[in-house]
């Protein structure tokens, strides 16, 4: 059997940001019927806070839906900067390290970032001597220059040296955006080893309606709901929305602002609704999987923002989600941004210019007082998600990925669905093959 070893901090049980897409990755992957090992971190996003049950431990190992997990600790920021960032990334990357001592892979998928899960990637491929790939969620050089971190800008040319060095051994490199391809080719990344992969719509459909999921979540039925939902960090910006909402307060009062889940600057972001006296601003936690689809659901707007220095470092994992649910969405973000792209692309929302609460404020209203508008750009985006982002369609380029790097070395088999129900077939006559042999 072909045995796969994927390296990336971020893992279920977090249901937001990158750990779905390696679960998914890893759990499909399973499903044909390799053998998988995934060595990934303790899950803490997006709170930046250890979860419960795996606060007093060094490593752990857990059986997740054919997946073999191996967890190791490692340092985690409650504040951003370059600093504890870097403890961040050598902590998971020693002791990655020290955990190799594994059966060999056939090959070996590093997931970035965090940017040790891809040094990590190339350190064990070469140990091993087996082919590796990369898959770039972010680019690490770019989002410690734009994403505003203390000293990010300072420590981004080392960043670059490192994520160069480890992207160029890779016999293939996956981007989830095509903006990522230019960077990487100019760390001298062959051309030819870049492949486009996309994520995919990881919620499931809305179970609650509108009006059941607003009272539980305590919304008046009346309002226009403008609701952000994920990680409240430093590339997000997301004090733009909170001044916007002040502006509101005076000229739309109808409009309400909805905060869900956290982040290194949701406490920050409080503070400043606080100073502000607004009541239109409303913070809630992280909502549970099995409701999130309906909480997106119950939204009038779907809000993005980003820093005007957020270009080509990132593509929003909430997009998938927020085109499933059906709404329209409005984002803030640099006009030469992927995410500014995505949203034009797939006519499913309004894309304007960052860093000016004015211009989100009239994009709100634009959006809030045109129905017809507000329900075209909602059905486009609920087709891009069932068209271009649905699971079984980037899954099949992920498996192609997958195809690429193990065609690079020399053992190791590609598995396929067929050979995967070939190998259920013939695992009960296996098994009492493998009994008679015991019992002679």
């Amino acid at each position: 059997m072909t045995r796969i070893l994927i390296t990336g901090i971020n893992y279920a049980p977090e249901e937001t940001g990158i750990g779905p897409y390696t679960t998914g990755l890893a759990e499909h992957l399973a499903s044909q019927g390799y053998r998988v090992t995934t060595l990934t971190g303790l899950p803490h996003y997006p709170a930046w806070r250890v979860a419960e049950g795996y606060r007093d431990g060094i490593t752990f190992r857990e059986g997740r839906n054919g997946v073999e997990v191996l967890r190791r600790w490692h340092y985690v920021p409650p504040v951003q900067s370059a600093l504890r960032r870097g403890l961040y990334e050598t902590t998971f990357l020693a002791t990655g390290l020290s955990s190799l001592a594994l059966p060999r892979p056939h090959a070996v998928i590093g997931v970035v970032p965090s940017l040790s899960g891809g040094v990590l990637a190339r350190m064990a491929a070469a140990r091993f001597r087996v082919p590796y790939g990369l898959i770039f969620q972010d680019l690490v050089g770019q989002s410690a220059e734009q994403s505003g971190i203390a000293g990010g800008g300072v420590v981004s040319g080392a960043v670059r040296l490192a994520e160069g060095w480890a992207a160029r051994g890779a016999a293939a490199v996956g981007v989830i955006a095509e903006g990522f391809r230019h960077y990487l080719e100019e760390l001298d990344v062959e051309p030819g080893r870049i492949r486009r992969v996309r994520n995919w719509t990881h919620t499931g459909e809305a179970t609650i309606d509108r009006e059941a999921i607003r009272a539980w979540l305590g919304l008046p039925q009346d309002a226009v709901v403008c609701l952000h939902a994920g990680n409240m960090g430093y590339k997000q910006g997301l004090e733009n929305v909170i001044k916007c909402a002040r502006l509101a307060a005076a000229r739309a009062p109808h409009l309400l602002f909805v905060m869900v889940g956290d982040g290194s600057q949701r406490g920050a972001l409080e503070a400043l609704a606080a100073r502000y006296e607004l009541s239109n601003v409303r913070f809630l936690p992280l909502q549970p999987e099995q409701v999130f689809p309906s909480v997106l659901a119950c939204a009038d707007v779907l809000l993005i923002n980003q820093r005007d220095t957020v270009s080509d470092m990132a593509l929003p994992s909430k997009l998938t989600s927020y085109y499933a649910a059906g709404r329209p969405v409005v984002a803030a973000v640099a006009p030469n941004s992927e995410t500014w792209r995505e949203v034009t692309w797939s006519s499913g929302g309004l894309a304007v210019r960052p860093d000016d609460p004015q211009v989100l404020l009239d994009a709100l209203l634009r959006v809030s007082n045109d129905p017809g508008l507000a329900a075209h750009l909602g059905a486009a985006a609920r087709r891009w998600s069932a068209d271009v982002l649905s699971e079984q369609a980037a899954l099949r380029g992920y498996e192609q990925f997958v195809a690429a790097v193990l065609a690079a070395g020399r053992h190791g088999r590609v598995h396929t669905q067929a050979r995967a129900r070939m190998r259920a077939e013939q695992q009960p006559t296996e098994r009492k093959e493998a009994g008679d042999r015991w019992a002679a």
